[in-house]
């Protein structure tokens, strides 16, 4: 790979199988230091675009390169030069924390004394080290977690790729697990991230959104709010608000609607203005303005996708 060259460069990749089109001719780049979010509901094409470009599974068609490499003709090279957390916990569970770290130290090549620093540190940035010698299987999901993302950044590769990296992790350890993430980039190392929290994509300096193995936007998250400015977003509370939803629906100028808690979320023209949509409504509805949220930006594109 050359200085100049993106750590990963995809061009029109797509995986079919059978007649199902999983992911269909995406197109994109990764700069070297940045946290790419790959966003989408579960089925959307996230784990199989990743497990093409870890080497993993054969792309039907179009290119990709990882750290140079094309993943089609040298997945064997992709693999030694990334580091992959997997959605699904796959770490040996007969085998202890501190076990584990050293077996996967191993495999990743690195020297007995390049290994054992390296173990020591991870034990300590992801809090394990209390558990070092607790068996994997017996580990809560979240220490589980924590355990695969050590060992995915234990070799310290320049691309890691975290598929779900905070699935089934408490709201706390999440925000840990973005902090590490975050001081990895100020290091220079890349992230390739899937989630499917709306939430967490504000932690990622670019977001694509993923619905049915396209591509719908990809921007900063920033960038994707101000991508719908031309719409207004307005928030519906009434004293039954879920009643309101086939109303809002129901209503020309209102483009899209969804509940969000106790309120809805309603997308307009620029044009409408919150009386408009009160007066529409039964029940006089409190009628707010809002800057929309990653999820209504999402839910926007994946409708318009349907």
């Amino acid at each position: 790979m050359t200085e100049n060259q993106p750590p990963i460069e995809v061009s029109g990749l797509e995986k079919r199988f059978g007649t199902f089109r999983a992911v269909k001719s995406i197109s994109f780049s990764v700069a070297r230091g940045e946290i790419f979010g790959f966003l989408g509901a579960n089925g959307a094409g996230k784990s199989t675009t990743i497990k093409m470009l870890c080497g993993l599974l054969p792309p039907t068609s179009g290119t990709a390169h990882v750290a140079g490499i094309d993943v089609a003709h040298d997945p064997e090279g992709v693999k030694r030069r990334i580091g992959y957390m997997c959605q699904k916990f796959s770490l040996y569970r007969d085998l202890t924390v501190s076990e584990n770290l050293w077996f996967f130290g191993g495999v990743y090549g690195l020297p007995e004394q390049r290994r054992a620093v390296r173990r020591e540190e991870m034990l300590t940035l992801l809090d394990l080290a209390p558990f070092r010698d607790m068996l994997a299987g017996d580990l809560p999901r979240g220490f589980q977690q924590r355990l695969a993302f050590a060992c995915a950044v234990l070799h310290e590769r320049e691309i890691i790729f975290l598929d779900e990296p905070t699935a089934g992790v408490d709201p706390i350890q999440r925000r840990t697990f973005w902090d590490i993430i975050a001081s990895f980039a100020a290091a220079g190392i890349t992230a390739f991230v899937t989630t499917h929290f709306l939430d967490e994509a504000e932690f990622c300096h670019r977001v694509s959104l993923m619905v049915d193995g396209e591509i719908v936007a990809c921007d900063t998250p920033m960038g994707l709010k101000r991508s719908l400015a031309p719409l207004r977003f307005y928030e519906v509370v009434s004293a039954e608000t879920a009643s309101l939803l086939p109303a809002t629906r129901s209503l020309p100028f209102i483009h899209s609607a969804a509940l969000f808690g106790d309120a809805l979320h309603v997308v307009t023209d620029g044009s409408i203005t919150a009386e408009t949509v009160a007066a529409a409504l039964p029940g006089n509805p409190t009628v707010t303005a809002i800057p929309p949220t990653l999820e209504d930006v999402f839910l926007w594109y994946a409708e318009r996708q349907a």
